[in-house]
């Protein structure tokens, strides 16, 4: 049962006390008098003189009280692998929610802050189920050597990973997950070497954070991405410190309330005794620190590396889907996750769109024949698992040529369109658009079919674009089914329907087809593939066509059934699935630019 305060932890030794002291001050300044807060010092020895002036801060409504851990540490050094861990200060916020079994809830703030608002708003937080409330870290963010270490050596996105710093920690959740006894599992399995506790954090809490108003850990690094009236505590992160530095950023918002503290003199002849030389060993450090992730990162042997393997899962397919979640957040839609080979440029005299030579024709029908003994195989074998096929009679009503859509997710998902326009049993022929590398450069097997499987290559080269276009619009004119993913990009398992682009409905408009959506869900079967996740239990969802207006315009139309084939796959994925379609872009929707 929580105390009814607000429950504040810092972590401090005696050498960085005074700083302590100053980011309390600003606290304690800005806190509400209708709050009583009380403000814990983690620490394994401080002077009685800090302690004093600590003391001499307290109003009616904030106490601060000194908590010496060293006996604390001493009952559960047989838990700690690693002896000279628990010896860091950084790490004591992990013990909080074991050493304060009555408290539900716990706000930890690094000494290196200064608050600018009523934490008591932050503290009110609601964390459901979360174990943290916390900030994303600019430094993985903004730097692509840390971002990467994390999602290569950690496996979590740079955009998901938090700074440990201020943090919100759910007590509760803490005590009935044994986060403590985790951390003690991870350090005793691996080493994190550049940002140590954080990182131990992060893993542990991975899809348990809920993210807070960045404002509340307003890094003084990089792009700050908070506007100053916005700012409600200020983190001088890694070299930014105002004690060591005459021109770091924001320093006026430390000095005032230094001004205002018993150890300001201290910290005066601290920022006028630092040297150069010590300067540019910061400088240095921070270099180091740096090389350290890019070292990390290279190493066949790091964590995820090692998770993956430990779970009998590709560490490649792994990176994809962390791929996936990152474009996903910075609404990147249309880019692929996985490396095309690499491509030759398309001539106009590459490619027969028409298929007008006997040689073209017996290929494609030879292509046709052994692309469906291999689907059968696929299914025999359960690497394609089509569980069901629902709207078959959209497919067989149609009466002219079409345009069919599909979400793009497999390199094998058109041969699921393939099946359901054998179902269907319409007399005109299939074709599917493909990318330029996937007609020019795919060796093998794969290669034959896509060349010879009536498929449609897209071309970088301009002229081969026109062709591309006069094939077909005749096809389509000529009553033929024409597959077009306008996602345009395959990201693999990927559930949500991707914003859509115009490329296909301007030619379903152009040629006064309809447009036929399709749209398949997934769910996990019992069966593992070889990079260790289920095979996909597909349904293949064929929905209304969509005709174009013979009243409206070319560009009327194509904007009109783009939105229409959008709006009618988000409806199947929230009835199939149970879920609002919500994007991990900035605000949850679907980019306006696509």
């Amino acid at each position: 049962m929580d105390n009814g305060k607000i429950n504040i932890f810092y972590a401090v030794d005696d050498a960085f006390s005074k700083y302590t002291i100053v980011s309390i001050k600003s606290l304690i300044e800005n806190s509400s008098d209708d709050e009583n807060y009380l403000i814990t010092v983690l620490n394994t020895g401080i002077s009685e003189n800090i302690k004093e002036i600590a003391s001499r801060l307290q109003t009616k409504n904030v106490e601060i009280v000194f908590a010496d851990v060293t006996d604390y540490l001493k009952s559960i050094s047989e838990k700690l692998p690693i002896r000279d861990y628990y010896s860091k200060t950084t790490y004591y916020r992990l013990f909080i929610a074991e050493m304060y079994p009555d408290l539900d809830k716990a706000l930890y703030i690094d000494s290196d802050t200064i608050v600018l608002a009523d934490v008591a708003k932050l503290y009110k937080t609601d964390l459901g189920d979360n174990f943290v409330g916390a900030c994303n870290e600019q430094a993985m963010v903004q730097v692509n050597g840390y971002g990467e270490y994390v999602e290569y050596c950690l496996g979590i996105s740079r955009y998901n990973y938090f700074n440990a710093g201020v943090i919100l920690i759910n007590c509760q959740k803490f005590r009935e997950y044994a986060v403590l006894e985790r951390f003690c599992d991870l350090l005793g399995f691996y080493s994190f070497v550049v940002t140590q506790d954080e990182d131990y954090l992060n893993v542990i809490c991975e899809d348990k954070v809920l993210f807070v108003d960045q404002g509340w850990n307003t890094e003084v690094f990089g792009e700050i991405p908070v506007k100053e009236e916005d700012y409600k505590i200020l983190h001088y992160i890694m070299v930014s410190k105002p004690w060591h530095y005459h021109d770091c950023r924001l320093k006026d918002y430390f000095w005032k309330y230094a001004k205002e503290t018993e150890v300001y003199e201290s910290i005066l002849d601290d920022l006028n005794s630092y040297t150069d030389e010590q300067r540019k060993n910061d400088a240095e450090s921070c270099d180091r620190l740096l090389q350290t992730a890019i070292n990390e990162t290279n190493r066949e042997d790091n964590y995820f590396n090692m998770l993956c393997v430990n779970q009998k899962k590709s560490v490649d397919r792994m990176r994809i889907l962390k791929k996936i979640e990152k474009l996903e957040r910075e609404g990147k839609f249309d880019q692929d996750v996985e490396a095309d080979p690499p491509s030759k440029v398309l001539m106009p005299d590459g490619v027969d769109y028409y298929r007008k030579s006997f040689a073209k024709k017996f290929k494609a029908k030879f292509a046709f024949h052994i692309a469906r003994r291999f689907v059968k195989k696929l299914l025999k074998n359960n690497q394609m698992i089509i569980k069901e096929i629902n709207g078959i009679e959209h497919f067989r009503n149609l009466k002219t040529g079409a345009i069919i859509t599909c979400n793009h997710f497999n390199p094998f998902d058109s041969f699921a369109i393939q099946m359901v326009y054998d179902i269907a049993e319409q007399k005109k022929k299939f074709y599917r658009v493909i990318k330029e590398g996937n007609y020019t450069s795919f060796p093998g097997f794969y290669g034959f079919l896509m060349r010879n499987c009536n498929t449609l290559p897209l071309s970088s080269n301009y002229e081969t674009m026109k062709e591309f276009m006069k094939a077909t619009d005749f096809l389509l004119k000529d009553g033929n089914f024409v597959l077009v993913y306008p996602e345009q990009s395959l990201w693999w398992n990927y559930k949500k329907p991707k914003p859509l682009k115009k490329g296909a409905f301007n030619m379903a408009a152009k040629n006064s087809v309809p447009v036929l959506p399709c749209f398949i869900t997934m769910k996990d079967s019992d069966t593992l593939d070889p990079d260790g996740f289920p095979v996909q239990e597909y349904t293949v969802h064929v929905l209304p066509a969509i005709y174009p207006d013979k009243d409206k315009s070319v560009r009327e139309n194509t904007e009109i059934m783009l939105n229409k084939n959008y709006e009618i796959w988000k409806d199947l994925y929230e009835n199939v699935y149970g879920e609002d379609l919500v994007y991990l872009t900035s605000n949850g929707q679907k980019p306006t630019s696509l």
